[in-house]
């Protein structure tokens, strides 16, 4: 496996005191040269004629690899290692958000509205006509991103209290990207009903719903159900994001190698959530072979043993991995790391497309990808043409709160996915570029537009 590039979420702050003499502060940064971080930021806080008190930034590959850096820097002689800093623990420390009150409190008068007894006044005109509480409450830019802890991003059932740091994260991404007001629900139960009851209980609060990190086939259920029994958005981001993302980079990928989605053979590894939501997508924007695997190779009728939304695309052939990837146009990988070889990649068509998305280690690394290669995409941000979530739904609630919609459709999924493709103009297209930043500020605004309109033309827009 091909090391990792070094990366701010493993990065350090080392203090260092050096000696205030010519060379010495070169002799540092070698020794981060040698081992293979890559050195950042370096700041003087003290400097006395003797010593030098210096902050270094440095981004390394792995937790290991960081110490690797710390001791390399230790042995140096004179210079001593006051202390080190994980510059992600601390950005995590106390939590990243915060609740803020809108409007300040500085009076009797201020206070006598806000709450008691003005409120009541409010109170009552919500009880008379509930649709006021769009209005008058914080229900209509407010979304409760819930997750059982079941499917912590690739790292698997931890349990809610480790599946907090990503969910505070993602209200940040939230109320950065869109202007959206959300809250992490951590929920201390994986039983399909319970999670159901829970977010039912809650949803007057909130005017729409984001499922996070939740297991399959549990989260296919616990969607559906939520659609059905509740009338604001229901959002499985893990699914229906990634989705959305995926279907937008191939879009362009297809224009740069001159194929069409309805031509082409896709071959997709994972068939959890992910997996089977991208496939619906694919599937719905005109792609018509479509072979899906899991760990026991490809999903085919001849298995007795899949899942209903397995089921949905079974196939006559049989294998590994392999095997179907063997002349296939596109590889997209929802999966595990290093599960294809570069040996694999070589046997697909000329100007494959290879979207190995898995995180914090891809399917196979860029740097290993053969010739035949003319589009690799990841879900990591240190290579080009990273398929990230954020790109979808902060746009997709940010339209479906904006018009009040009761639901979010396939359709209202599908535009999205176009909206994000058409900002990358044709100009601008190419291997390394098939799709927008995820600091794009048009990219929200232009997802929101599309669902806006697909939610209108649909007839379910209330607002």
């Amino acid at each position: 496996m091909t090391n990792l590039t070094p990366n701010s979420s493993f990065s350090v702050t080392l203090r260092l005191q050096i000696p205030n003499r010519i060379g010495m502060l070169a002799s540092v940064t070698q020794a981060i040269a040698s081992t293979g971080g890559n050195l950042g930021q370096i700041d003087l806080i003290e400097q006395s004629r003797e010593l030098s008190i210096r902050d270094l930034t440095v981004d390394a590959a792995s937790t290991e690899h960081a110490e690797t850096i710390v001791q390399s820097i230790k042995s140096l002689p004179d210079i001593k290692v006051i202390d080190v800093y994980d510059r992600t623990f601390n950005l995590h420390r106390g939590g990243k958000i915060s609740i803020a009150s809108r409007i300040p409190l500085k009076s009797v008068s201020d206070l006598a509205m806000a709450y008691t007894p003005g409120v009541g006044r409010i109170c009552k005109a919500i009880a008379q006509k509930p649709q006021e509480v769009y209005n008058l409450t914080i229900k209509k830019n407010t979304v409760a991103i819930v997750t059982d802890g079941s499917a912590v991003l690739g790292l698997g059932n931890l349990g809610p209290e480790a599946a907090l740091p990503v969910m505070e994260g993602k209200a940040m991404l939230f109320k950065e990207f869109a202007d959206i007001d959300a809250f992490p629900i951590c929920l201390d139960t994986q039983d399909t009903e319970e999670i159901v009851k829970a977010v039912k209980y809650i949803a007057p609060v909130f005017g729409g719903v984001n499922l996070e990190d939740i297991a399959a086939p549990r989260c296919f259920e616990i969607e559906q159900r939520l659609q059905a029994e509740l009338d604001i958005p229901i959002f499985h981001d893990d699914q229906n994001g990634t989705a959305i993302v995926t279907l937008a980079a191939l879009l362009n990928a297809l224009k740069l190698v001159k194929k069409s989605i309805a031509d082409i053979r896709i071959v997709m590894n994972g068939a959890g959530a992910a997996g089977i939501a991208v496939a619906r997508l694919l599937r719905k924007a005109g792609a018509e072979q479509i072979w899906l695997c899991d760990s026991k190779g490809i999903i085919s009728t001849s298995r007795t043993d899949l899942t209903t939304e397995k089921q949905e695309f079974a196939v006559k052939a049989q294998g590994t991995l392999a095997g179907a990837v063997q002349g296939a146009d596109v590889f997209i990988g929802v999966s595990a790391p290093g599960v294809l070889t570069p040996e694999m990649v070589q046997g697909m068509t000329k100007d494959a497309i290879v979207f190995a998305m898995a995180n914090p280690i891809p399917e196979i690394q860029p740097e290993l990808a053969p010739k035949n290669v003319a589009v690799m995409a990841t879900g990591r941000s240190d290579y080009p043409n990273q398929i990230n979530n954020v790109l979808a739904f902060p746009g997709v609630f940010r339209g479906a709160l904006d018009c009040r919609a009761k639901t979010i459709t396939t359709n209202m999924c599908l535009e999205a996915a176009y909206a994000i493709a058409s900002l990358v103009k044709p100009t601008d297209l190419n291997r390394e570029h098939i799709i927008p930043s995820v600091f794009d500020n048009r990219v929200a605004t232009a997802v929101a537009a599309a669902v806006k309109q697909a939610a209108r033309e649909e007839g379910i827009a209330h607002g």
